[in-house]
């Protein structure tokens, strides 16, 4: 009888041994899960930017990831390079100052292309000329498959005289390399080995 007792009394503490470790083990789970959905529940949340609704309340608004919006910031680049310094107005402060805001984007090689301008009078001549120049950038054409990016751009400048107006074809190419954002560069590329392909004459209309 006593042998027996003594049986029921070592299966009773087996089974609280077993009963404890199961517990022990779902704990375990239950704390792993937490921390688990508490991590993806952060990471969540850094995908979020909330933003002051003119000062009253809080709205929120998805990030990106930043290399999904490369491709778009690269063309911007380059686009806006070329609106700075190809629009040229019959100002000698205008002019230095679009061609100063457009090194930031560059490197030597755009100042080499603006020397040899320089050197060859062409800016002289649409001061005394009274010239108004723009552009119109059809397309900037890349290749992110590689680094650093080639790049070509098509666009037209408009040159505008007192008796005619000039159309001209403009074809470029360089190279995109990465670099620090700032307030003068905010996409955070520089352009690298600029070269105009192509610029001839492609419509003179009569004002």
């Amino acid at each position: 009888m006593e042998f027996k007792t003594l049986r029921n009394i070592e299966n009773s503490f087996k089974q609280i041994r077993l009963f404890t470790f199961v517990f022990a083990v779902l704990c375990f789970g239950v704390v792993g899960v937490v921390i688990f959905k508490s991590y993806s529940f952060a990471e969540e949340q850094r995908q979020k930017i909330y933003v002051l609704d003119n000062g009253k309340s809080l709205m929120v608004a998805l990030s990106q990831d930043m290399s999904i919006n490369r491709p778009v910031e690269a063309r911007e680049h380059v686009r806006r390079f070329h609106e700075l310094f190809f629009t040229v107005a019959p100002d000698k402060n205008a002019i230095e100052s679009n061609v100063k805001r457009a090194f930031n984007l560059a490197d030597q090689s755009a100042f080499n292309y603006y020397k040899d301008l320089s050197e060859k009078g062409y800016y002289n001549r649409i001061i005394s000329g009274n010239i108004q120049q723009r552009i119109e950038v059809d397309s900037v054409v890349a290749d992110f498959n590689n680094y650093p990016y080639e790049t070509k751009t098509y666009a037209r400048q408009f040159i505008y005289r007192s008796s005619n107006l000039t159309i001209r074809s403009l074809i470029t190419n360089c190279s995109l390399v990465n670099s620090v954002r700032s307030d003068s560069n905010p996409q955070g590329f520089t352009m690298e080995k600029f070269n105009v392909l192509e610029n001839k004459d492609i419509e003179s209309v009569n004002r």
